[in-house]
């Protein structure tokens, strides 16, 4: 680890010195692509340079130990910078774990009603509503692409793309399908009943990310539903793409335009076959399913949100948190956490 370190800081000096010089921004996009670069390595370089520091004054404090009135002043020293420096080395093992390259991205989440009739369509958009808040909570924006209500209020589907730096190494670990367990508001008896339904992270691509043959799409147009007074309901301006050879089928129906609607159709299928890419050359390279956290897999139940209990519980690292209002209103960052630190700790295991 020491050596890739030392590469690091090497190109990171080099980068600095390349940077300096009067003809670096002659090409702009080079240029931003080497400032990124150079940023993207600064927190590897800090602690790199922190861990260094914390080891010399271990080297220091054992050199004055035997100084007469310094050995309890000394041992206080090492041990608090050899603490220190063990959990920079635990941090930098981290820093070097390769990247998601998807991360930075934005990300198109699609979420569905599942099992358990009006009752999972009123989850499905509690759940909307709980990333709308955490998005806002971050400064993100939120876009709607296809928004199918029901006559409760409840959500057939919604997808939608939230903008944001990061926004994808935070989402990613939401796929899956979401239990809910509470009294629904139509239940006269007051029984809890177990509903579920299903989110899905794709970071969001552009048309250029992946070849799409213009000849293999198949576009149709209708009238948008829902509510958006006149216009909505007298132009076919919503749009749904089928891609022939995958059989995947998007639609767009938030703006005002065909081709507006069009143009965000065609991100929403280059993510889907984006996906689809990625899953089948992950199963050619592990031979098996990747594992749940971190996976974005979505055919097992990930989380259970409890009402009539309070709790919320993630059963992919056991986490179980008793403030389901706080959930619900977007705080999610806590379970978020827990997964991206086991997501560390499984990718540390499998690197030595």
């Amino acid at each position: 680890m020491l050596n890739k370190l030392h590469s690091v800081a090497d190109r990171y000096d080099e980068l600095c010195a390349r940077s300096e010089q009067p003809d670096f921004y002659a090409d702009p996009q080079k240029a931003a692509k080497l400032l990124r670069e150079k940023n993207d390595l600064v927190p590897i370089v800090e602690a790199f340079h922190a861990y260094n520091a914390a080891l010399q004054e271990m080297e220091d404090a054992l050199e004055l130990m035997s100084e007469e009135g310094l050995k309890d002043f000394c041992q206080e020293t090492y041990q608090q910078a050899k603490e220190k420096s063990e959990e920079l080395y635990r941090e930098l093992q981290i820093l070097l774990l390769p990247k998601d390259p998807n991360d930075e991205k934005n990300v198109i989440v699609e979420i569905r009603g599942g099992v358990g009739g009006e009752e999972s369509a009123l989850f499905a958009h509690s759940l909307f509503r709980m990333y709308s808040m955490y998005a806002a909570a971050k400064g993100w924006q939120v876009e709607l692409m296809n928004y199918n209500e029901t006559e409760l209020g409840g959500v057939k589907e919604a997808d939608f793309v939230i903008s944001g730096r990061g926004a994808y190494s935070r989402m990613k670990y939401e796929s899956g399908v979401h239990r809910v367990q509470r009294v629904p508001e139509t239940e006269s008896g007051g029984r809890v009943h177990t509903s579920t339904a299903t989110v899905a992270v794709l970071p969001e691509m552009e048309e250029v990310d992946v070849q799409i043959n213009p000849a293999d799409i198949e576009m149709q147009v209708y009238r948008a539903s829902g509510a958006g007074g006149q216009h909505v309901n007298k132009t076919s301006s919503a749009v749904r793409l089928i891609h022939k050879p995958s059989g995947i089928v998007v639609a767009c129906q938030e703006e005002r335009s065909q081709l507006q609607n069009r143009e965000k159709c065609m991100r929403m299928l280059a993510s889907k076959l984006y996906e689809i890419e990625q899953e089948k050359q992950s199963s050619e390279v592990t031979g098996m399913r990747r594992s749940q956290v971190g996976s974005g897999m979505r055919n097992e139940r990930i989380r259970t949100y409890n009402f009539p209990q309070g709790r919320v519980t993630d059963h992919r690292v056991g986490l179980t948190l008793y403030k389901i209002d706080a959930i619900m209103d977007g705080a999610i960052d806590e379970i978020i956490d827990a997964l991206a630190t086991a997501d560390q700790a499984e990718k540390l295991k499998n690197a030595q």
